[in-house]
C-alpha cells in the first residue's frame, strides 16, 4: 500500500545565486559543523508551483496567491455598470472572507492584507455572491459581515491541486485551513562550500573618450557552485483527501510534482548565472512506512575530484560498502516497499537494468 511517496534528488548547479538572503548574497546553513548553501524550501515549492510542466499538466485546478481579489471582483462589478462607491463596499466585503481588508482610509481599498490562496471554485463563489448582493440591492448588504460568508465561499476540499499539495492558511477562518499533503526540505549542498564574490562594473555607452575612464557603475554579487541534495515527501492520502477523494486528480498533481521536483530550478539571478541545471539523480520511493529523509549520508561533507559521484555512493554505497539506504534497511527493517532511480551522471555509463527515464520515474510514482 502506498502512503508515502519520498523523493531524493542531487542537482548540480554551476556558479550561481539562486536564492538570495537579506544582504544578497546566496542562502546558507551549516550542517555537520561546515558551511553549505541553502535553497529555502518555499524557493523550491514555487519554483515548480510556477514552472510550465506543473501549469500545463494541472491547467484548470490551480489556485491563486493574491491580494488582489477584491480588486477584480470591483473592476468586474464596475464592468457591469455598478457604481464606484456600491462595487468597492461589495468587493471588500467579499474579499474580506478570505483575510482582513487594508483599512479604508489607505490605497488600495480592496486589497486583502495578507497574501491567500483561492481556489478556482471559490473565486467562482466569490464573484457569483458579488452579483447576488448587487440584486438583492442595499437590504442585502445591512448588516452582512465578511466572517458570516466565509462558509459560503470558502472550501474545505477542492480542484486546486497546489492548494491540497502546499496547504494554507486563512488567520481569520481556521477551520478551512488546509494541511499540505507535500513536505519539501531546504536543499543543501553535499559538501562544505566558501561563497565568492564576482566584482562586476558596467560601463556607459556613450562616454566619451574626454571623459574619465571609470565605469558607470561597479558592484558585487556574491555566488557558489555545488551538488544540492533535495528531499520531499508526498502523503498520498491526505493529497486525495484535499482534492475531495478524486484519485485521478491526485494522480497528476503527483505527476506534476515529481517532474517539478526534477527540472523546476529558482529564478534568482538567472539572467547573471544561466544555472539551468536538472536533477542529476532522482530516487522515488513509495511505501507506508514512516518517511525519513537522507541528509545524514552527507553530514559528513563529501570531499573528493568527483563529487556528484562521491555523493550518490554516500546513499547507495558502492563495492565496498553500503550506503545510508542499506544501513537503514538493516537497523530498522525495510524502510520503503519499492523504489526507483534516475541518474545521469558524467564518466558513468547508463545502467539498463536499475536505471530509468524521467517518464518512467513519474509514472512509477504517480501509479497505485
Amino acid at each position: 500500500m502506498t502512503k508515502f511517496i519520498q523523493l531524493h534528488a542531487l542537482t548540480v548547479y554551476a556558479p550561481s545565486n539562486l536564492n538570495r538572503d537579506d544582504t544578497g548574497r546566496p542562502k546558507t546553513a551549516k550542517f555537520g559543523g561546515a558551511e553549505r548553501l541553502r535553497i529555502s524550501s518555499q524557493a523550491l515549492k514555487r519554483a515548480i508551483r510556477t514552472s510550465a510542466n506543473f501549469k500545463d499538466r494541472l491547467a484548470g485546478n490551480l489556485g491563486e496567491r493574491t491580494q488582489r481579489l477584491g480588486d477584480f471582483i470591483s473592476a468586474h462589478l464596475r464592468k457591469n455598470n455598478v457604481d464606484d462607491a456600491k462595487a468597492l463596499e461589495i468587493a471588500r466585503l467579499v474579499a474580506g472572507a478570505f483575510g482582513k481588508i487594508e483599512d479604508a482610509k489607505d490605497k488600495p481599498q480592496t486589497y486583502i492584507k495578507q497574501l491567500a490562496f483561492v481556489s478556482p471554485e471559490e473565486r467562482i463563489a466569490a464573484f457569483e455572491l458579488a452579483d447576488k448582493l448587487v440584486a438583492e440591492g442595499a437590504d442585502a448588504l445591512k448588516d452582512v459581515k465578511s466572517s458570516d460568508l466565509a462558509a459560503k465561499l470558502l472550501r474545505r476540499a477542492d480542484t486546486a491541486a497546489d492548494i491540497a499539495m502546499f496547504g494554507r492558511m486563512l488567520a481569520d477562518n481556521p477551520d478551512f485551513n488546509r494541511e499540505a499533503a507535500v513536505q519539501v526540505a531546504h536543499a543543501i549542498t553535499t559538501h562544505k562550500v566558501v561563497v565568492e564574490d564576482d566584482y562586476y562594473t558596467a560601463v556607459d555607452d556613450l562616454k566619451t573618450s574626454a571623459e574619465d575612464a571609470g565605469a558607470g557603475f561597479i558592484g558585487e554579487l556574491g555566488f557558489g557552485s555545488g551538488v544540492f541534495y533535495l528531499y520531499a515527501c508526498i502523503d498520498r492520502e491526505l493529497l486525495l483527501r484535499n482534492l475531495g477523494g478524486d484519485p485521478a486528480l491526485a494522480r497528476k498533481a503527483i505527476e506534476a510534482f515529481v517532474e517539478g521536483f526534477a527540472k523546476a530550478r529558482p529564478s534568482g539571478k538567472q539572467n547573471s548565472f544561466a544555472a539551468l541545471a536538472l536533477a542529476n539523480y532522482l530516487r522515488v520511493e513509495k511505501g507506508a512506512q514512516q518517511p525519513r529523509s537522507l541528509a545524514a549520508a552527507f553530514f559528513k561533507p563529501i570531499w573528493g575530484d568527483d563529487l556528484l559521484a562521491k555523493s550518490v555512493e554516500a546513499l547507495e554505497g558502492d563495492d565496498r560498502k553500503g550506503g545510508l539506504i542499506a544501513q537503514m534497511d538493516t537497523v530498522y527493517g525495510a524502510c520503503i516497499e519499492d523504489s526507483r532511480t534516475m541518474r545521469v551522471i558524467p564518466g558513468r555509463p547508463w545502467d539498463h537494468a536499475h536505471d530509468h527515464t524521467l517518464e518512467q520515474i513519474v509514472a512509477f510514482a504517480a501509479g497505485e
